[in-house]
């Protein structure tokens, strides 16, 4: 047994014991318990700020990019965010116990199938420390211990968020290893991507690379979370206020992240009308713009647009980029999604019902969005509080994931001496 295998095993097993003091709490201590995280996080920011400043220090001298940079970055904003969103958690309902379906049976049995923890659930993600904070408020809440391994960029903001949260639950009576921190270099990642019968639940968060990776290699079960290359879709029927401030707000407004819109299609019923308007406005905003020939056609003067290819219709670019073409209508449009998306958020910007419907029925994703900016495609908007990741598979989770999403289900059988004939 290699060193990295026996840390992975030491650490699974005390998570397993964690685990099912945390499968038996109420509602009532697992929500006091993630206030009394939330004010250890608050008390830490002095701590975590000055750790996340080593880290961006250190990415900036290896040349990480800016929006890599972006994600890695917590300022005394962003920990009270994260602190609240572990507030937000406490006030939502608890998974744990939900009856899903239940009957009587002919025969007298009693059956009903509810939600249980998962058990030991690990999670492999990169430059995003807040994930570390969040995917322990759900495992607290859904009653599963936690192994964290995130990435080295940022592993002096996580080895301070950790310290805080596991003595802030050792205060409050709960065990520590309900939330541990795998270190360590790529045997560490590989011992627990194989450490099934350890683990029984893996979620991967990160880029294509990394998440490819997980999935192909992991003999513990996986939920694919999925890279994000969203589209908006303006439609010849489209309200073009609503379509600028759409366009703009899913590219612009956190470009670093997975429900940023990456292309932008225009009927072409339309697009000598809005693209001049849209690519001005883009442009303005420092986006760097790829498009197809008519795109460059309908460009105004001073407004670069380079020749799009078709390795850039397919890229996450994750920073002030995107990529731009002109449809026939919406049948072009989606045959271009379906070509090229991830599976993640589309959105299509029309006042035509009819339109609206196809899009919604026949685009495949986690998400379609009708008159609405990709960015809306996340658990803290859709009311689920902090989420551990978007799924863009199809089994057992899709879209955001919350808390349901981290409990499996058991059936409960009640009877009174009934045998099997």
């Amino acid at each position: 047994m290699s060193d990295s295998t026996a840390v992975v095993r030491e650490l699974a097993e005390r998570a397993r014991v964690a685990s099912r003091r945390l499968a038996l709490l109420t509602r009532a201590e697992k929500d006091a318990a993630l206030l009394a995280l939330a004010d250890a996080v608050d008390a830490a920011t002095e701590e975590v700020v000055a750790a996340n400043a080593e880290d961006l220090r250190r990415g900036r001298e290896g040349g990480m990019a800016t929006g890599l940079l972006d994600r890695l970055a917590l300022d005394r904003e962003r920990v009270a965010a994260v602190a609240a969103a572990l507030r937000d958690l406490a006030a939502l309902p608890d998974p744990v116990g939900e009856v899903v379906r239940g009957s009587t049976l002919a025969n007298g049995l009693q059956i009903r199938q509810v939600r249980v923890p998962m058990g030991v659930v690990g999670m492999i993600y990169e430059a995003r420390p807040n994930v570390t904070v969040d995917a322990a408020g759900l495992g607290l809440k859904s009653g599963n211990a936690m192994i964290l391994r995130g990435g080295s960029a940022a592993a002096s903001t996580n080895r301070a968020l950790v310290t805080a949260l596991r003595s802030a639950l050792d205060a409050h009576g709960l065990p520590q290893d309900a939330v541990q921190l795998l270190e360590g270099g790529h045997d560490a990642v590989k011992s627990l991507m194989t450490a099934r019968g350890l683990v029984d639940l893996l979620i991967p968060r990160g880029g294509a690379g990394l998440i490819r990776t997980i999935v192909t290699e992991s003999t513990v079960p996986v939920i694919e979370t999925g890279v994000g290359n969203c589209h908006v879709y303006v439609d010849a029927a489209a309200d073009p206020a609503k379509a600028l401030a759409i366009t703009v707000n899913a590219k612009t407004h956190r470009p670093s992240v997975c429900n940023a819109a990456e292309s932008l299609l225009v009927h072409r019923d339309i697009a000598a009308d809005f693209l001049p308007t849209a690519l001005v406005e883009l442009a303005g905003a420092g986006v760097v713009l790829h498009g197809d020939a008519a795109t460059v056609e309908h460009a105004p003067q001073g407004v670069e647009v380079l020749p799009v290819t078709d390795e850039d219709f397919g890229e996450e670019y994750l920073a002030l980029e995107m990529s731009v073409a002109v449809v026939d209508d919406v049948d072009g449009a989606m045959a271009h999604v379906r070509r090229h998306g991830s599976g993640h958020s589309e959105a299509i910007v029309t006042e035509d019902r009819a339109a609206a419907r196809r899009w919604t029925a026949e685009v495949d994703a986690a998400a379609v969005l009708v008159n609405a900016s990709t960015r809306f495609t996340d658990g803290g908007e859709f009311g689920f509080g902090a989420e551990i990741g978007i799924s863009t598979q199809k089994l057992h989770a899709r879209g955001p994931m919350a808390l349901p999403e981290l409990t499996t289900t058991k059936w409960v059988v009640e009877g009174d001496g009934q045998v099997r004939a």
